[in-house]
């Protein structure tokens, strides 16, 4: 799903922007919108976390399961000079992930099939501070890329839960912390500026909570689980 959402998003963002750079049609849109010193929005979008995990010992890799996640957010963007803008994109993202642990992390201990599954889910609340790089506008659109570093709340952890996973319970950290790349293009409609973009992001802190037992099958072996996604964001403003 995420595939054909990304290549439908790339297909008609180029065709639009290829016919806006070879048609003759000169009139813009929106001519002063960029000129204003604050604009605000919102986005809808999907987004795919995954989890990024470094191993104590050469065993086999904790397997996951991504899914696509929705989200909603807002935008205030200061206009920094004419190429540079300030954004701040509060937002709520939806998520989960599938972790499939092989039998060998079980060596001499019972076990049963729930044992080799945990599901992560997620619901953030991501601050993201993010400074957009313009090109000169052609027409009536606009490339950029855009970078910066955000922090997450997870309102679904259960960091502080004194059950873990020999009880069931894989824990996770409240509070993430993350940096950010992306690209996109601005498109000038009559009324509003639309924009498709794409952006990765990349966690910054370690994000799992240990078991008691330091020798768990589920976080003995694990160095460090770090999340990464991708975000393919619809912005209106």
């Amino acid at each position: 799903m995420k595939k054909l959402l990304l290549i439908l998003t790339l297909v008609i963002t180029s065709q639009t922007a290829f016919a806006q750079m070879f048609t003759k049609e000169k009139i813009k849109n929106l001519e002063t919108f960029d000129k204003q010193r604050l604009t605000w929005g919102f986005y809808l979008g999907l987004n795919q976390y995954d989890y990024q995990f470094n191993y104590e010992e050469d065993l086999k890799d904790i397997l996951v399961e991504t899914t696509a996640g929705f989200s909603v957010g807002l935008v205030s963007d200061l206009r920094l000079t004419e190429h540079l803008n300030l954004r701040f994109e509060p937002g709520l993202f939806i998520t989960q992930r599938n972790l499939q642990y092989d039998e060998s992390y079980f060596n001499g201990i019972e076990f049963n099939d729930s044992d080799l599954l945990r599901e992560v889910k997620s619901t953030y609340v991501h601050f993201p501070l993010l400074l957009k790089v313009s090109t000169k506008r052609i027409n009536n659109f606009k490339p950029f890329i855009v970078g910066g570093f955000s922090t997450s709340l997870n309102l679904s952890s259960n960091e502080n839960n004194p059950d873990d996973n020999s009880a069931g319970e894989f824990r996770t950290k409240k509070n993430v912390l993350f940096y950010e790349l992306g690209f996109g293009i601005d498109f000038y409609n009559q009324w509003f500026k639309f924009t498709p973009s794409i952006r990765g992001i990349f966690a910054i802190n370690d994000e799992i909570v240990r078991d008691e037992d330091p020798n768990s099958p589920w976080t003995g072996n694990v160095a460090s689980m770090k999340t990464r996604g991708v975000f393919i964001n619809f912005t209106f403003q």
